[in-house]
């Protein structure tokens, strides 16, 4: 597949600075692109690759970057525009069409004949898969479950029963939603199973990553909302419920029956415990523990950041007397009050 510059500035509304009928076969970075790629930049610490990168043309955000290289596209957000004609270059991921013979699909299951079912994939009753659906080989889908239009099953993907998916989602593989949440009642040093008898309610344009799992509800849903994007290996415990177009990085894990609202970000590694609730429009670095709600809109961030080893151990030797420095710190304190009280005596 291919465009000329021209037609590709169209679709980001942009303006073209050189050849219009320059032809872009793929996209590349400053660093590796070609003749042929189109790259972009959105950092402005990779300004100094625009003298030397081969790639046909960059998309730029203004007219002096534009000047740097033989061809450009203009655009306000270089970034996004990249997103977007991304979707332009997406290579071909299934080889058939159809409903493979290897794939079991009960008979009380509603499978549109539009979408794709890919071999070995098993289908319980109940089940409904809508029109443009794409289900990947060896998927297990479950008793009642309900697939929307558009959605893409990545190979290896599990769905467990009676969950709810919305339209044009993407599972990645081995992403598994609604196997049962942690729960569980001492009984006379042994534990007694609570069953989870709640689901997992997706809603419209999720992506979920490779390896991540979405534990059902306990007693009523597990609810991800329209837009939310979760990266690679992440853990959504049972009840937890996470607002429209929050976007969670990899290896974060969220206790149970925690609120998370709308249009957060929570970076790689993050541990969120149970029980809390965090507003809109909430940031949270990398490898923060959350441990109380967050009742305002901003920024958040725990632990110490990276330094030498030397320094960091002399770091942490300093906080381990933390508590005597303070008790001294406090004798201190009413000494030099009793010597003031004197001379002011005096």
């Amino acid at each position: 597949m291919s465009y000329t510059l021209g037609e590709l500035a169209q679709k980001v509304q942009g303006e073209v600075v050189g050849d219009d009928q320059l032809v872009i076969e793929k996209l590349g970075t400053l660093e590796g692109a070609t003749k042929s790629e189109l790259s972009f930049l959105a950092n402005p610490k990779y300004q100094s690759h625009l003298s030397s990168t081969s790639a046909g043309a960059v998309i730029v955000k203004n007219q002096e970057l534009a000047a740097l290289v033989e061809n450009a596209i203009v655009v306000a957000n270089p970034y996004l525009a990249f997103a977007e004609l991304s979707h332009l270059f997406i290579p071909e991921t299934q080889s058939w069409s159809g409903h493979h013979a290897s794939a079991v699909i009960a008979d009380t299951a509603k499978v549109s004949s539009s979408a794709v079912i890919s071999p070995n994939v098993t289908i319980d009753a109940g089940a409904v898969i809508e029109d443009g659906c794409i289900i990947g080989a060896g998927c297990a889908i479950g008793r009642g479950v309900t697939i929307g239009k558009g959605t893409q099953l990545y190979p290896n993907v599990t769905i467990y029963h009676d969950v709810i998916i919305g339209e044009s989602c993407i599972f990645h593989s081995g992403s598994i939603i609604g196997a049962d949440g942690f729960g569980f009642a001492p009984k006379n040093g042994a534990w007694e199973k609570i069953n989870q008898l709640g689901s997992v309610v997706i809603g419209n344009s999720v992506e979920v990553g490779a390896s991540t799992t979405i534990d059902r509800g306990a007693i009523e849903n597990t609810l991800i909302g329209n837009g939310v994007k979760v990266d690679n290996q992440v853990q959504i415990a049972h009840n937890v419920i996470i607002g429209d177009n929050t976007a969670i990085a990899a290896s974060t894990a969220i206790a149970g029956s925690t609120k998370i609202g709308s249009s957060c970000t929570i970076s790689g590694g993050v541990c969120i415990a149970g029980h809390l609730t965090i507003v809109d429009h909430v940031h949270i670095t990398g490898m923060s523990m959350i441990s109380n709600s967050i009742p305002e809109a901003g920024s958040y961030s725990s632990g110490m950041g990276m330094e030498p080893t030397s320094k960091w151990r002399r770091t942490v030797a300093r906080v381990r007397r933390i508590d005597d420095m303070a008790k001294q710190f406090s004798q201190m304190k009413q000494q030099i009050n009793k010597l003031l009280d004197k001379v002011d005596n005096k």
